[in-house]
């Protein structure tokens, strides 16, 4: 039997953690862009009960000074994401305790049709799953040179 994508967006898949927000701003963390979006991300281990993959939606006061455009772009995103978050679970096993750790940051001053928001948060989620595999193998070639 094949098991459809889960295209929920529950409240434990948002970043709440202070202490996880911090580490992933400090250093350790990837990011690339795709204007009008940058992506920061980083894997953490992960506990069984909770999500593999963890969310923060991001949109500056300096960009947009009235709330209601704020939380607009940010529903565009986390909607964009709920929509195609199976691109990046797909790709994490759930028996390495490996999760990981997502921020979207804004950076446009300009609204966008929710499309283009879907196409932007795409195009990053499948870069970022591109990554992904590449990390635990680079580690096993350098250990088997060795």
């Amino acid at each position: 039997m094949e098991q459809k994508p889960d295209f929920s967006f529950h409240k434990s898949e948002r970043l709440c953690s202070k202490r996880i927000i911090d580490a992933l701003f400090t250093g350790g963390s990837k990011s690339m862009s795709a204007f009008p979006l940058r992506v920061v991300f980083m894997p953490v281990p992960v506990e069984a009960p909770a999500p593999l993959v963890s969310i923060l939606v991001s949109v500056s006061k300096r960009r947009f000074k009235r709330a209601v455009k704020r939380n607009r772009v940010k529903r565009q995103i986390r909607e964009a994401y709920r929509k195609q978050k199976h691109i990046l679970t797909s790709v994490l096993p759930t028996s390495s305790g490996q999760g990981l750790v997502v921020a979207f940051l804004w950076l446009s001053d300009r609204l966008y049709a929710s499309a283009e928001v879907d196409d932007c948060v795409r195009r990053l989620l499948v870069r970022i799953s591109e990554q992904l595999p590449a990390s635990p193998d680079e580690h096993t070639d350098d250990a088997s040179a060795l």
